[in-house]
């Protein structure tokens, strides 16, 4: 009787902690090929934020493929080179959670500096206005000026209006005001006009979530596993895994959170706060001997983290009841 009072809790206290699980952070994952579509190992990455002074770098493994994680939202340049192959640029916002995969194709200065002269005068100029307005958007939904960036994505999506990541970017913005109908009504153009566009799930699942529709929140965080372990070099989605594993946590759904945080360890054995939830949600089941495990994973991975000194504090009264 008293080691299960104990253990109630124990269980209540970690409850305390963690009854609100926070999405993944941003995470960018891409591949670089040479002109003849080889993946290209140990190219350098840099990610040169356009809205702020700070860059990062990073390096593709064997496969030509790379990962980087923590960005600050925003737009960025990324610039992909190794000598003697060449060198790519490509101008992408990068957003928190899981963003689209990014692809260089390496080819020497001179072939890539060769453009193709296609269309009018006119529509060159359009198109110029439109890249321009694009980055003004991502501009202030970066700094958090999320009316302008609304603002400015409507006016995009009038005259664009097959931009997926346009209506994403719309939604963002109402996002963040927690305009919900608004946002809801964005990601589901986004959908529609991209059927796999996994971070519009991702950013659905989160809205259903906040407003606790746990179902719809469980079916959009589905999918945006299903899309985001479809696409070339997503890695076996431990972010889209993670995700769904918060849903189905803060719906009572412990089991199938389980089985969620175990595939995001799996795919991603470094994330340290999937194992974190993984020995909530284990916690919760009764499981005390993985919650146990998969704590002290979580302290090894990141010992200084946002949960650290809960764990720490809670985790040897939990490895006494284990050893009984």
């Amino acid at each position: 009787m008293r080691t299960k009072l104990i253990r109630f809790v124990v269980a209540v206290m970690f409850l305390a902690c963690a009854a609100a699980p926070a999405f993944a952070q941003s995470l960018v994952r891409g591949r670089v090929v040479d002109s003849a579509g080889k993946p290209v190992p140990d190219a350098k990455i840099v990610f040169e934020a356009q809205n702020v002074a700070m860059s990062r770098e990073a390096k593709t493994d064997g496969k030509g493929e790379f990962l980087i994680i923590g960005l600050n939202s925003g737009p960025y340049k990324m610039t992909a080179s190794k000598d003697g192959i060449g060198t790519d640029t490509v101008n992408a916002p990068v957003t928190q959670g899981q963003n689209q995969p990014i692809s260089f194709t390496l080819r020497p200065a001179a072939a890539a500096g060769a453009k193709v002269d296609t269309g009018s005068a006119e529509d060159k100029k359009a198109a110029a206005a439109l890249q321009a307005l694009a980055k003004q958007g991502s501009d202030h939904l970066a700094a958090g000026r999320n009316d302008e960036a609304i603002a400015a994505f409507t006016q995009i999506v009038a005259q664009a209006p097959t931009c997926s990541d346009c209506y994403f970017n719309l939604g963002m913005g109402h996002m963040n005001k927690k305009e919900y109908a608004e946002a809801e009504a964005a990601f589901k153009k986004a959908v529609e006009l991209k059927p796999d566009h996994g971070q519009a799930y991702t950013q659905l699942a989160a809205l259903y979530n906040a407003q606790r529709k746990f179902d719809l929140a469980a079916d959009a965080s589905a999918k945006a596993a299903q899309y985001s372990a479809a696409t070339p070099g997503g890695g076996g989605s431990a972010e889209a895994l993670y995700n769904q594993g918060v849903v189905m946590f803060n719906g009572g759904k412990f089991a199938e959170a389980k089985t969620a945080f175990e595939g995001a360890t799996k795919a991603d054995p470094k994330m340290a706060m999937a194992h974190y939830q993984l020995g909530m949600t284990a916690l919760n089941l009764g499981d005390f001997n993985l919650a146990v495990s998969s704590l002290q994973t979580y302290l090894q991975l990141d010992p200084n983290g946002a949960k650290a000194a809960e764990v720490k504090a809670s985790l040897p009264a939990l490895e006494k009841m284990v050893k009984k």
